[in-house]
């Protein structure tokens, strides 16, 4: 059972400003950019960084252990005191604001931290150490961001309107990908200079990153106003709870969670096994498979002056297709899935622009899967594409593979959350409820199921979800008082299966790649080498998780 909620006090009303609703759907959503920069950026250049200056595979794969530890302790904890601050300018967006400043600044520490312990007079193994901890410190400051952007969403919008807003998280999701890795394969040294944002390309994608998110966080921190909660009803505010108390409430929860929502997390859980090692080195594999099998003479391991860009460069490539895929499907699964099996089906009427292109993929109502139908067949493909991993000898066989992957990618960012996000809102009508000025109910965003607003001739209009204590007892609730704990308990179920790959991987490298890479750690004599011959340890990683 969820917590008890009890005479709750509220002030203000979520507003969302925009003249249309897709451009306020996409205002409220567009933080999300910023944080695929991020999470891009790691994705892509950090594995070939840390190579790059030494470290042997084994150990890496005990370094991004951050990832599951930050997402396990930070997201259900910043969730739950956020679910209970009481600030002037809401629950979420201070958490935003706050943890974007510390993306920054730890971007700008990894990319020149080279440059800084030299300037120290450190060497390698003190660059190793920085980069290492800056990583840990990295990946639970962006989870704090992460949490908060998520649960923004549910709590801005109604019950009837989470879906659409989940598909809308995932498209820019993964236009945020198709972003970050179109920088990542462009040669930035040859097209920005060598001095403006630094003279690498890692320490420029680094800084790109960080201006992206502190752009996409400040759009949407300016475009959405949040009510504000005067008073959470228990004998303390949660500003004032103890750590130990929010750990227990939290243990509580998680022990005792609905089955519909229990059921969400077990799929989630499963399917980020897979997840895991594909995220984090699908990038470096391909780069790899192009050094060992594909370069040309001039740019083998041996002669090329700088195999992390080479590396991160193909890597991105391969990933550009990747994101086009997830980002292609993400705008048309709304149109040919079913988002609800109890109740009317939900499939919103496309925008006037795109009817002719989705007027052909539109399917009979029989023929449409429901969403956690849908989730399972990408489960599926998704596994049966990573099966052929460890045979790969070609750039362009291990970029159809990681292509395919945006297709189960893009189903299951937007079903995970839209499931969630529907049943956190259901639960909501059953809480009981105290208004401050005004109740919880929420009025409908709009009269229709239509994706695009009508064209008015009026100026443009801020998006108010008014609390009415007088609201009709049929229109749906959407407090989303629970959101930040429930959506943290969602992410337990994403990292815990993270250190399953974790121990996955430790074994795999140790077993098969257990030196240095030859591709990346030029600097080490050829007998602290790895061998390249053989099966590819990545991609044995890759076929055990599917």
């Amino acid at each position: 059972m969820p917590p008890p909620s009890t005479s709750a006090t509220w002030t203000g009303h979520p507003r969302i400003r925009g003249a249309s609703e897709p451009l306020q759907l996409f205002l409220l959503t567009a933080s999300l950019i910023g944080l695929q920069f991020c999470w891009g950026t790691e994705m892509t250049y950090c594995t070939p960084f840390l190579l790059s200056l030494g470290l042997s595979k084994s150990s890496l794969s005990l370094v991004w252990v951050a990832g599951p530890l930050s997402g396990l302790i930070m997201q259900p904890v910043i969730g739950m005191i956020s679910d209970r601050w009481t600030g002037r300018w809401g629950r979420r967006r201070p958490f935003m604001v706050g943890g974007t400043v510390g993306v920054v600044v730890l971007l700008g520490v990894l990319g020149w931290c080279e440059g800084l312990v030299g300037a120290f007079g450190g060497g390698r193994g003190a660059t190793i150490v920085v980069a290492v901890v800056d990583i840990f410190v990295l990946d639970f400051v962006i989870n704090i961001v992460q949490s908060t952007c998520r649960s923004l969403i549910v709590d801005t919008l109604p019950v009837e309107k989470q879906q659409l807003g989940s598909a809308w998280a995932s498209r820019l999701t993964g236009l945020g990908h198709l972003m970050v890795y179109a920088v990542g394969s462009l040669d930035l040294v040859a097209l920005l200079g060598p001095t403006f944002l630094g003279d690498t390309q890692f320490k420029k994608v680094c800084a790109i990153a960080a201006l992206a998110i502190a752009v996409a966080q400040g759009v949407t921190c300016w475009a959405v106003s949040e009510r504000v909660l005067v008073s959470s009803g228990t004998e303390k505010d949660g500003s004032s709870k103890s750590a130990t108390t929010i750990v227990k409430d939290l243990y509580k929860t998680t022990m005792n969670l609905p089955p519909p929502i229990q059921a969400i997390c077990w799929v989630q859980f499963w399917s980020w096994i897979g997840w895991f090692p594909f995220l984090f080195y699908s990038s470096t594999w391909v780069g790899e498979i192009y050094m060992r099998y594909d370069a040309p003479e001039q740019d083998s391991p041996v002669s090329s002056s700088d195999a992390l860009s080479d590396v991160g460069r193909v890597g991105s490539r391969a990933l550009i297709v990747f994101a086009f895929v997830s980002f292609a499907f993400s705008i048309l699964l709304p149109y040919i899935a079913r988002t609800s099996d109890d109740g009317p089906p939900y499939t919103p009427r496309p925008p006037q622009s795109l009817e002719p292109i989705l007027k052909g993929v539109r399917l009979p109502s029989s023929w449409k899967p429901t969403l956690p139908a849908a989730w399972m067949i990408a489960n599926v493909l998704f596994a049966i594409t990573m099966v052929f991993a460890p045979v790969v000898h070609s750039v362009h066989f291990a970029t159809i593979l990681v292509a395919i992957c945006g297709l189960p990618w893009s189903i299951g960012g937007w079903a995970s959350f839209a499931l969630m996000g529907t049943e956190i809102n259901r639960l909501s009508t059953s809480l009981p409820q105290s208004q401050g000025h005004g109740a919880s109910s929420y009025r409908q965003l709009s009269t229709t199921d239509e994706m695009e607003m009508t064209s008015d001739p009026s100026p443009p209009r801020t998006l108010h979800l008014r609390h009415d204590s007088e609201a009709d007892a049929d229109v749906h609730t959407s407090t989303g008082e629970l959101a930040g704990v429930y959506l943290g308990i969602l992410n337990l179920y994403t990292t815990l299966p993270q250190f399953v790959g974790t121990g996955i991987s430790t074994i795999v490298f140790s077993i098969l790649e257990p030196g240095k890479s030859p591709e990346l750690a030029q600097h080490a004599p050829p007998e602290e080498h790895h061998s390249a011959e053989g099966v590819s340890g990545i991609g044995v990683c890759l076929f055990i998780g599917a």
